[in-house]
Order: structure tokens, then sequence, then C-alpha cells
């Protein structure tokens, strides 16, 4: 049965706030050098450990929820022995008294580790209430279940790595997809790899339109579709719109604990230690720096070395390395350095 609650006095353990790869990774680790550590985790979903990378692909490959879901929150926290707050969210961190104040109570911590992630950032323009940003499996089954199985009109702004992985997903699964961007070519990041050339080459065969150089300057809800209009005065219309222009990590809990920022939560490299006593962070919400750590592949590694830092472990020193991002669009995978 999942671990009981710290009693008054008692060890209050770890809390780990955010339950995407980055928190489960984390605590994973601790369990695997601690098997009676108090480990609390904090989520504001359901907790389901799952690929986030795959959402981008689900549809080519015919991927549905029970597919995605390889261990539902609960059953993940019963065998490592955690107890899982699902749905709760995370509201401040008082350092002085050791504890992070959520929407369900107070909660004490020795060690509080941030996995939060980063959010989908939103271009000024653009209303939330009119546009997708596919962070998280439930945006993702929403968005899906309001396509539907007819071929939609999809718009996509922003054509970095996730916003192409979109349009080829999309295309395949029989969508016409606009993709925009305000440069002149998708993956433009790696322009010296020819990564754009190729992509624009291999949707040659696919419904997708890209659209660049252009810069949005409004979004708006006419006669149950939406028009995109551009700054130089162009207009698109479509049935959904996805918005995929970067991440933006959130700043309230890092500012709650006067946590030294740079483009993120700033860590030591080596310990992943923040600037605050007995708070370390990972994945997508830390800088090392001033660099966001963004990709996959560092989690397992950054969550070892915050694993033995915290446990008086032998250490395991993250050492941060340039990514190979794989680009997941099935039409031509590409590997980018």
């Amino acid at each position: 049965s999942a671990a009981p609650v710290a009693a008054r006095g008692g060890r209050a353990g770890v809390l780990i706030v955010g339950a995407g790869r980055a928190g489960w990774q984390t605590a994973e680790a601790l369990r695997a050098i601690d098997a009676t550590l108090p480990i609390t985790l904090v989520t504001q979903c359901t907790g389901d450990v799952y690929d986030k990378p795959l959402l981008s692909v689900a549809m080519a490959r015919r991927l549905d929820h029970s597919t995605l879901v390889k261990e539902p929150g609960a059953v993940a926290a019963a065998r490592l022995g955690v107890r899982l707050l699902a749905h709760t969210q995370a509201v401040r961190i008082c350092t002085d008294t050791r504890t992070l104040r959520t929407t369900r109570g107070n909660l004490r911590y020795d060690h509080l580790v941030l996995a939060h992630g980063a959010r989908a950032a939103l271009p000024e323009a653009l209303p939330a209430a009119l546009c997708w940003r596919i962070n998280h499996l439930g945006a993702y089954q929403q968005m899906l279940a309001r396509l539907g199985d007819a071929p939609k009109d999809v718009l996509i702004v922003g054509a970095g790595l996730i916003g192409s992985e979109l349009a080829n997903d999309l295309a395949l699964g029989g969508h016409r997809i606009t993709l925009i961007d305000a440069l002149t070519e998708p993956l433009a990041r790696w322009r010296e790899q020819g990564a754009g050339a190729q992509l624009l080459d291999a949707w040659k065969d696919l419904s997708i339109r890209f659209v660049g150089g252009v810069q949005v300057a409004g979004l708006d809800a006419v006669a149950g579709r939406y028009r995109l209009s551009t700054a130089c005065g162009q207009r698109f219309a479509a049935d959904q719109v996805i918005v995929s222009a970067g991440l933006q990590t959130p700043t309230r809990l890092a500012q709650s604990a006067q946590l030294a920022w740079h483009n993120g939560i700033c860590v030591s490299a080596h310990n992943l230690r923040t600037s605050a006593e007995r708070i370390h962070a990972l994945g997508d919400c830390i800088a090392i720096g001033g660099q966001p750590s963004r990709y996959i592949e560092p989690i397992a590694r950054q969550a070892r070395a915050i694993a033995a830092d915290i446990c008086g472990a032998t250490p395991a020193p993250y050492v941060p390395r340039a990514a190979v991002v794989r680009v997941k669009t099935t039409s031509r995978p590409l590997t980018l350095h």
C-alpha cells in the first residue's frame, strides 16, 4: 500500500511537485536507494505515467489513451510506496517552515523537488479560449474529441519540433493542415542541418501547406470556425487552431521561495540544487548557466543525481551534454544535434 503520510514529529521525507517523467523518475531513483523514505508526489493532473513525446505521433500510429498510458498514477504510487496527491495545485513554498501550501492543505518536507515542467507559451495576439496548446494527455484527448472523425481544416501556429510533428501526424490522420511560422522554414533552429528543406520535400504528398515569415495579429471565432489574421494582412480560416510556440517556465513557485532564476530555475550542474537549501529541481523547469533543459534524455540522469544528493549516497554527478533530437515526423524522421 502507499506510504502513510508522515506523522507530526516523524520524517516529512521528500515532496515532489509534478508527475510527468521528471517527477516519477525522481520517485523511482529515490526508492531505488531508500526503501522506507516517505515520498509524496503532488500533481495537478491524474498522475498517470505516459510518454509525452508520443502525443505528437499518436494519430498516425493509432495510439489511444489505453496504449499511451503505461501505468495509471495510483498503480505507480502503490508500486513505489508513494503518497500521490492528484488534482492538487502547489501554491506557495515557505522555506522558513519547510512547507508547501497546496489547494489541499499544507505539506511539510525535509527535501523538496520541483519537477513541474514548463507550459506551452501563448503569443499575446491569441486568446487562450480559442486555441489548443498540446502539452499534456488531457488536452490532446479533448482536441481529438473536438476534431472528430471527418477531415477538418487545422491551423498550427509554430513550426518548431512539436508543431512540425503534429502537422505531420494530423495530416496522416486525414486532416488538412496549414502550418505557419514567423521564420521562413520549419525547424528553422536546425537550418544548417537542412532540416526544414527535408521536411518540406517529404510533405509534398501530404495535405500540409506551410506559410513562413508571418506574424500572428489576431484570432476570432466566426460562424463556428476560426479566422486568424496576420500582421501583413493575410487571413486563414480553420475548424481548429493549435498553438505550438515554445515553452514558458512558470515563475510563481520559484518566486515564492526566492529561487535564483535565469531562463528557468537556476540549478548547480552536478547535483541540481537550487539556490535555496533543501530544494532541488529538474526537467523542463530548470536552466543550467542560463540554458534551459527541455529534452527527455537528461531527465533520468538528473533524477539519479538528485536522489544520490538527498539520500547521501555515492554521488552520481549530472553532466550536461548536447542533446540529440529525434524528429518523429514519420514521413521523414530526422536526427538533429
